[in-house]
């Protein structure tokens, strides 16, 4: 009991690297180039006895009550499993955008929109994990043209959204209603694709990783993988931020940590979104890090920035 009993709280302890160029393989071989870029990351670990116990002692672990991360009636477990979603979407855009921007050739096959938030204040039979077909008969490819759609219509209407659930067609509804940022029904989606590359590209990950802070650095290791020019030119490059097929870089949380256990493996460079910048010089300064931090808003900022210096 004493070891295995988890109290309401999670501890965010300092992560490491992983070397991207390892998880990637084009036309069945791995990247040979003598630099890296890295992904880091932040440790969860479930609030065990011994675990928090050890937090009141180590440096730089962190204790925060578990609802500060999970929604009401959500469980670690349960958020653990949505973030592996957004890792999957996250893989996608950046494959998407880096053979985009390399030139190189690659087919949209098929598209999934799957449900991942459903406001409290929602009036809908929806699910979590549903795929979202058609909202009134019309296909939804963003949620930016879900928001205009429901913007044309009126507060206490009710729209009817088709899905996909566990393999069969469900007919549901939400109800519309008004906020300060105009009319909604309380959801959002997020997208996953299928896809035919060339050259043939695998990307690899573990079982114990997950979310979409990755995405950034993935998008630049799969361009430097299936692109002519080495933009590592020698260093161990590490760096965190969403990514999404337009090529925006999106803020991520846990900046401090990502940070300390980039510098804890010797990086040389690390880059995270503009959003996150501030914190991270703040991080850089209190702990007198020797380490180069650079902060983007989209793909070819940080692009140009690892080639021109």
């Amino acid at each position: 009991v004493l070891f295995f009993y988890e109290l309401p709280y999670v501890i965010y302890t300092p992560g490491g690297i992983v070397n991207l160029e390892d998880r990637i393989a084009v036309n069945g071989d791995e990247d040979t180039t003598e630099g890296s870029l890295n992904m880091s990351y932040v440790s969860l670990v479930k609030g065990t006895i011994p675990m928090l116990l050890l937090s009141y002692v180590i440096p730089n672990w962190d204790i925060l009550p578990s609802e500060e991360i999970t929604r009401e009636d959500e469980s670690v477990d349960e958020l653990l499993k949505l973030e592996k979603l957004y890792m999957t979407s996250s893989i996608d855009n950046a494959t998407i955008l880096a053979f985009n921007k390399a030139g190189k050739d690659l087919n949209i096959t098929r598209e999934v929109n799957n449900i991942v938030y459903i406001a409290d204040e929602a009036d809908t039979d929806l699910k979590i994990y549903d795929e979202l077909l058609s909202v009134d008969g019309k296909k939804i490819n963003t949620v930016t043209e879900l928001r205009e759609y429901i913007n044309t219509l009126n507060a206490g209407d009710t729209v009817s959204i088709l899905v996909n659930r566990d393999g069969k067609e469900k007919e549901c509804s939400a109800n519309i209603y008004e906020t300060s940022d105009g009319l909604k029904v309380g959801i959002s989606f997020l997208t996953t694709y299928e896809y035919e590359t060339t050259p043939k590209i695998e990307v690899s990950t573990k079982a114990s990783e997950s979310g979409s802070s990755g995405g950034l650095m993935l998008s630049l290791a799969i361009y430097n993988a299936i692109s002519d020019e080495d933009i590592t030119k020698g260093r161990t490059i590490v760096g965190t931020g969403t990514i999404d097929i337009s090529g925006n870089v999106g803020e991520i949380d846990g900046v401090k940590y990502k940070l300390l256990g980039a510098n804890k493996n010797n990086a040389e460079i690390f880059l995270c979104p503009i959003n996150n910048y501030e914190e991270a010089i703040k991080v850089k300064e209190e702990f007198d890090l020797d380490i180069d931090v650079h902060g983007v808003a989209t793909f070819d900022e940080a692009l140009e920035y690892l080639l021109n210096n």
